[in-house]
């Protein structure tokens, strides 16, 4: 999978990624998929839907009280708040899409006190790395492909970019992780897209 590139002089709306990109989570996704029966290997939301209707409910509350109790302990990632305040105020468009539930989401933006134009969970499209989501908010902004950057921590983010034709940013930790190359851009932290940004803007 090789990235479409990227221009920061022509971005013109950023969508992230919410869990470890823009705020902390801890939830232990192997133990969650050995309380489910779901194999390590398979997507757990995929997972999920293969199940008849009395497992699935069962499944969701499950995932449900863990991203809840996820909420309650998060906090901001390195950069997140001087980001989005840059992005604001040079009226660049922001976003959110996350595979997480809409009330773990609302409760994570209220702790973490993160406004953003549009939030994506789970519920309004197919979880990444299905690019649907990325696709309606190209189209309601008017945008091209190109003038929109995802940034997250995750493959399904690299691969949701990728397949609606998107440059991305891939936000590692300082982690060595074998699908850095796979994004547009690699940075230790959000703080360190921020300077990209200002870098770009002062020339």
């Amino acid at each position: 999978m090789i990235p479409f590139s990227l221009d920061l002089k022509t971005i013109k709306a950023v969508i992230f990624d919410l869990d470890n990109t823009l705020v902390t989570s801890n939830i232990n996704f192997s133990q969650l998929r050995k309380q489910l029966g779901c194999p390590q290997d398979i997507d757990l939301l995929s997972y999920i839907e293969t199940l008849n209707a009395d497992q699935k409910m069962h499944a969701n509350n499950i995932v449900f009280e863990h991203e809840l109790s996820d909420a309650e302990s998060s906090f901001p990632m390195i950069g997140c708040h001087e980001l989005l305040i840059y992005l604001q105020t040079n009226k660049i468009k922001t976003a959110i899409i996350t595979r997480n539930c809409l009330a773990a989401t609302h409760r994570k933006l209220i702790q973490n006190q993160i406004s953003v134009e549009r939030v994506i969970t789970r519920e309004c499209f197919p979880p990444k790395p299905n690019p649907a989501s990325l696709e309606s908010l190209a189209k309601d902004w008017g945008l091209m492909s190109n003038e929109i950057l995802y940034v997250g921590d995750y493959f399904y983010d690299l691969q949701a970019a990728y397949n609606a034709r998107m440059p991305s940013c891939l936000v590692h930790h300082g982690k060595a992780l074998a699908f850095s190359d796979a994004a547009s851009l690699a940075l230790n932290e959000l703080s360190d897209l921020l300077v990209q940004f200002q870098s770009v803007k002062k020339n």
